[in-house]
């Protein structure tokens, strides 16, 4: 399961910890990871944060082409070692990377993320629930997503999830693409091991999103200010970010809402629809 050859390396490699870097050294997720994305020789990937190359050198034998960000300049010395035609390395900040000038056709994205930015990276690759013709999630097939276990289940919620779960990384992600757990993944799969468990997240982007509405700036402003204050209820959240409040009452009222109801127990459908109640 442990490549002792996995370990050797990543000792070798002095890993940096403002970078979030846990190299994944498990040769059982590594193959599931590989399994799961349904790779074959009419794909193009996109492997964000190969570190020093332990999936990327499994990826190359299955797709037709790899390209591989990593920002450390000292992983990118250890991928240039990997000499494969069909890998291309570049050297740069994913979250300032236009994933659509990369290649012509469509991609898959394979992602072993710091953790720390998770939410900004499914920001880039998706897009903010607001911006209908993003560039990058128009490139993408799908996502295979290595996150901590807690963010995980965050993205897969819903609104009878536990409250600290639901939220809008949930709706953001959600209404962009199918979500579900692929498989738990345990710390000593890393690393050095990270202090928390971890989760392959599997990520099907949708063509049109989630809902169809008629002021998608609106929804997010309106789904923004529900979340804004857990402790308060929606009524109060929404006040309190400058919506009406003989609207705000009316609106929850013709939902058959309860007055007092916080915005985690909404469905994404219960904020479309709220949303363009407010209007």
């Amino acid at each position: 399961m442990f490549a002792m050859d996995y370990i050797q390396r990543a000792k070798y490699f002095r890993t940096k910890k403002r970078l979030g870097q846990n190299f994944l050294i498990n040769e059982e997720v590594i193959s599931d990871i590989i399994d799961f994305a349904k790779i074959t020789k009419d794909d193009t990937v996109i492997e964000i944060g190969p570190g020093v190359g332990f999936v990327t050198e499994q990826l190359v034998k299955y797709a037709k082409k790899v390209i591989a960000i990593e920002l450390d300049e000292e992983a990118i010395k250890e991928l240039d070692k990997l000499e494969f035609d069909n890998l291309e390395i570049i050297h740069n900040d994913i979250l300032k990377t236009d994933l659509s000038s990369l290649c012509e056709e469509k991609v898959k994205i394979v992602a072993n993320i710091p953790y720390y930015i998770t939410s900004p990276i499914i920001a880039h690759l998706l897009g903010e629930i607001d911006d209908l013709e993003n560039k990058n999630r128009a490139k993408i097939i799908d996502i295979i997503l290595m996150v901590q276990e807690e963010v995980a289940r965050r993205i897969v919620a819903t609104e009878k999830s536990s409250s600290k779960q639901y939220g809008l990384l949930t709706i953001l992600s959600q209404f962009w693409a199918d979500c579900s757990i692929i498989r738990l993944v345990g710390r000593k799969s890393f690393y050095p091991a990270p202090k928390v468990n971890s989760a392959l997240v599997y990520m099907k982007v949708r063509e049109n999103p989630k809902l169809k509405l008629s002021d998608y700036k609106h929804f997010r402003k309106t789904v923004k200010a529900a979340f804004s204050q857990r402790r308060k209820t929606l009524k109060n959240c929404l006040v309190s970010n400058g919506f009406d409040k003989d609207k705000v009452t009316n609106s929850i009222q013709k939902l058959n809402l309860d007055e007092n109801i916080r915005g985690e127990k909404l469905s994404v459908e219960d904020f479309g629809k709220l949303s363009e109640l407010l209007l």
